[in-house]
C-alpha cells in the first residue's frame, strides 16, 4: 500500500525509530515526535503501533515479494528445467539488496521484524504476516524443496528455519563482524559480498542428507 501526506510521514519516521531503536523499544511518542504530528493522526491512519508496525512491514514485503516474483518469471520462462537451489538462494538474496537499495532502513527493519515475529505473545503478526505473504512466497519455498535433499515435512520447516536464521543473525550483526574481519584480517566486506558467500553454505544445508538417527541421552 502506497502512503502519502501525513501517513506517509509516521510511516517514514517509524521505520527509522524501528531500525535504530527496534519495535519494542520505540513508542508512539517518540514516533509522533519525529513525524512533528499528534497522536490522533496515528490512531486515525494506522489505529494503533500494532497496525503502524504492520504498515512498516508492508512497505518492505511487499516490494521484496515483487523482486522475487519477477525474478521467478523471467527464469522460469528462459530456461526448460526447474531452477537449482544456488539459483533460488541468488534470488532471495538479489532481493534483498534490491529492496534495501530503494530503503536505507529495510534490512534493519527486516531483521528487527522477524526477532519481533517470534516473541511470544506476537501471533497476530505472525498471522498477519503469513496469511498477507505466505501464498506470495509459496512458488518460491516449493521450488526450494523441490531441489532440497528428500525429508519429511517437519525437516524441512527447520530447514527453512535455519536459513532464515543465519540470514537473520548475519544481517542483524554486520557491523560487529565486519568490524571484526577488519581487526583480524584487515579487510572488510560489503552487505552484497557477504550476502553472496552465504548461498554455498545454506545450500550446503539444504541439500545435507536428512537423518533420522539422533543424539541419545548419556
Amino acid at each position: 500500500m502506497q502512503y502519502s501526506g501525513t501517513a506517509a510521514n509516521i510511516v517514514r519516521a517509524a521505520e527509522t525509530l524501528f531500525a535504530e531503536q527496534g519495535f519494542t523499544d520505540t513508542t508512539v511518542r517518540q514516533i509522533t515526535a519525529r513525524a512533528q504530528v499528534n497522536l490522533a493522526a496515528v490512531n486515525y491512519h494506522f489505529g494503533s503501533k500494532k497496525g503502524l508496525i504492520q504498515a512498516v512491514a508492508e512497505k518492505f514485503l511487499g516490494p521484496l515479494c515483487q523482486h522475487i516474483e519477477q525474478a521467478l518469471d523471467q527464469r522460469l520462462a528462459a530456461s526448460e528445467y526447474s531452477l537449482s537451489l544456488e539459483e533460488l538462494l541468488e534470488i532471495l538474496m538479489r532481493a534483498l539488496l534490491g529492496v534495501n537499495r530503494n530503503n536505507d532502513h529495510a534490512l534493519s527493519v527486516f531483521m528487527r521484524l522477524l526477532d519481533l515475529a517470534y516473541m511470544k505473545n506476537q501471533e497476530d503478526l505472525r498471522d498477519f504476516l503469513i496469511d498477507r505473504y505466505g501464498v506470495r512466497l509459496q512458488r518460491f519455498i516449493s521450488l526450494v524443496r523441490n531441489d532440497a535433499a528428500p525429508m519429511e515435512d517437519d525437516e524441512f520447516f527447520w530447514r527453512l528455519h535455519f536459513l532464515l536464521g543465519s540470514i537473520t543473525f548475519t544481517l542483524s550483526n554486520f557491523h560487529t563482524l565486519n568490524a571484526i574481519e577488519k581487526q583480524e584480517y584487515e579487510s572488510s566486506a560489503e552487505v552484497e559480498r557477504i550476502l553472496h558467500r552465504m548461498i554455498p553454505v545454506l545450500t550446503a544445508g539444504l541439500q545435507a542428507r536428512a537423518d533420522k538417527t539422533y543424539f541419545c541421552r548419556i
